[in-house]
C-alpha cells in the first residue's frame, strides 16, 4: 500500500487564519496597554505612570497610521528613513513653531490664526524638503507617505506637549482626567490634522521633484499647496471663533450687535448655544473632508499613472 503526500493543506481540516496587519496590532495593543495604565493610576494613585500614559497616548495613533502608510511606499523610502522623518518633523517641528509662534499664540483672531497655520504648515515643509532632498528618486506616492510621516511625527510630540499641559489644569492638584480626555480627544483628530495637511504638501513637492530631478520648494504646485494647507490649518484652529461669529451674524439680536460692538460679552440664548455647538463640531468635518477630498484625489492621480506606466 503506497502513500500519498498532498501538496497542500485539505481546505476542510486547515484553518487559514488572515494575518492582523501591523498597524492594526499597533493600534490594538497599544490602546489596550494605554487603557491598563490608565487604570493601574486611577486604582494605585502612582503618578510614576503619567509619564506613560502620555507618551503612549500621544504617539500611539500617529505611529499606527505612519505604520499603515509605510507599507503603501516605494522600498526607496526604509524603515531608517521613516523614523528620521517621523522624529525631525516632531521634534524640529514643534521646536520650529514654538520659536516662531511667539508673536502669534495668544492672538485669538483670525491672523493669528493664519499666523500659526503659515508657521507650523512652513516648518513641516522645510523638515521634509531636507528629508527629500537626498532621496534620488521621487514620486508622488513616496511624497503622500513620507509627508503623512513628518505630520504624524508633529502631531504626536504636540500631542504629547498639550496632554502634559493638561495634566496641572487641576484645582486640586494634578488632573490626570485631564491628561486622558486631552489624549483621548486628541488621538480621535489626529487622522485629519497634521498628517493629512503635511501628505498633500509632500504630494506636491514629490511631484515637482520628479520633474525636475531634484526637491524645490520654489515651484507653483508646491506654494499652492502650502496655502491650501495652510487655510486648512488656520479654518480648524478657528473652528470655535468662526462657530461664534456665524452664530451672531446668522440670529444676532440688535441688543447682541450693540454688546458686540462695545466689546462686551454677547449674552446668548439656549438656541444660539445649540447652534454654536452644532457649528463648532461642523466646521471641523467639513475642513476634514476637503482634507480627506484632496488626499484622495492625489491618490487617485497616482494610480492612474502607475497603471499608465505599466
Amino acid at each position: 500500500m503506497t502513500t500519498q503526500t498532498l501538496p497542500y493543506p485539505i481546505a476542510s481540516t486547515a484553518r487559514r487564519h488572515r494575518e492582523v496587519p501591523p498597524w492594526a496590532r499597533i493600534l490594538l495593543g497599544g490602546g489596550a496597554l494605554w487603557l491598563a495604565t490608565v487604570v493601574i493610576t486611577f486604582v494605585t494613585g502612582n503618578v510614576n505612570l503619567v509619564p506613560t500614559i502620555i507618551l503612549v497616548g500621544a504617539f500611539l495613533v500617529p505611529v499606527a497610521f505612519v505604520a499603515w502608510a509605510f507599507n503603501r511606499a516605494d522600498a526607496i523610502l526604509t524603515p531608517s528613513k521613516i523614523f528620521t522623518a517621523f522624529l525631525y518633523g516632531g521634534v524640529l517641528g514643534v521646536l520650529g513653531a514654538s520659536v516662531l509662534e511667539a508673536a502669534f499664540v495668544h492672538n485669538t483672531s483670525m491672523t493669528g490664526f493664519v499666523g500659526v497655520g503659515l508657521i507650523e504648515e512652513g516648518v513641516k515643509l522645510l523638515v521634509l524638503f531636507l528629508m527629500a532632498r537626498h532621496l534620488g528618486r521621487w514620486t508622488m506616492r513616496d511624497g503622500l507617505v513620507l509627508g503623512a510621516t513628518v505630520g504624524f511625527g508633529f502631531a504626536a510630540f504636540e500631542s504629547a506637549g498639550y496632554a502634559f499641559q493638561a495634566l496641572f489644569n487641576g484645582q486640586h492638584g494634578l488632573s490626570l482626567l485631564g491628561v486622558v480626555e486631552t489624549e483621548l480627544l486628541r488621538g480621535i483628530l489626529t487622522p485629519f490634522g497634521h498628517g493629512l495637511w503635511t501628505a498633500i504638501a509632500g504630494a506636491a513637492l514629490f511631484a515637482v521633484a520628479a520633474r525636475r530631478g531634484r526637491a524645490t520648494l520654489w515651484a507653483r504646485p508646491v506654494a499652492l499647496a502650502y496655502l491650501a494647507v495652510t487655510a486648512l490649518h488656520a479654518l480648524w484652529d478657528a473652528a470655535g471663533l468662526a462657530a461664534a461669529w456665524l452664530t451672531l451674524h446668522l440670529t444676532g439680536t440688535p441688543q447682541q450687535w450693540t454688546q458686540a460692538r462695545q466689546g462686551i460679552a454677547v449674552t446668548a440664548t439656549p438656541a444660539q448655544l445649540h447652534l454654536d455647538a452644532v457649528l463648532s463640531f461642523a466646521l471641523p468635518a467639513v475642513d476634514a473632508l476637503i482634507g480627506l477630498a484632496l488626499v484622495i484625489v492625489l491618490t487617485l492621480r497616482v494610480r492612474r499613472q502607475e497603471r499608465a506606466m505599466f
